[in-house]
């Protein structure tokens, strides 16, 4: 059985935690709890090559205040940025983050722009928004709350590190 650990970076608040909950165990909550450090949880996902279980490391919000630790992506085979479409700081964050992981790997990265049933709020062009999403493999609209795209963005990050 093959096992690829996948790393969750962004800001503190984008719904990093709530995307693993939706796509580990299909459930929302709207307690908001700080992640501090790292929890990992684990699934299998069946690609059209073999079975992989993802180990899905879930790491407390980066900011300002807390540092980037790229110790967190040693072994990793893949990382999502998670950014909230209510919140513009987040997406700048979040190409920060980006900067850093591709100092130190070049694994492939996804970006989630998380928060997708509710009103957007930032106002990034869409040329803007096209730069920003050049430097990943793919973009996705989630909502850790209603589920949408979760499952379909990690079945996808799930087939490119197998195949």
């Amino acid at each position: 059985m093959m096992q690829k650990k996948i790393c969750l970076l962004g800001a503190s608040g984008v719904g990093k935690t709530s995307l693993i909950k939706q796509y580990v165990e299909g459930i929302f909550s709207e307690k908001y709890l700080t992640s501090i450090g790292v929890k990992i949880d684990k699934k299998l996902v069946t690609t059209d090559s073999s079975p992989v279980t993802l180990m899905i490391w879930d790491i407390e919000g980066i900011d300002r205040y807390c540092g980037f630790q790229p110790k967190y992506l040693r072994g990793a085979a893949a990382y999502i940025i998670v950014a909230d479409k209510t919140r513009s700081q987040s997406l700048l964050e979040g190409c920060e983050i980006q900067k850093m992981v591709k100092e130190v790997t070049d694994i492939p990265g996804l970006l989630a722009i998380n928060k997708s049933d509710l009103p957007e709020t930032w106002h990034w062009s869409e040329a803007e928004l096209k730069e920003i999403e050049s430097g990943f493999e793919k973009t996705f609209h989630t909502s850790a709350k209603t589920g949408e795209n979760v499952e379909a963005m990690f079945t996808h990050l799930a087939h490119l590190i197998v195949e």
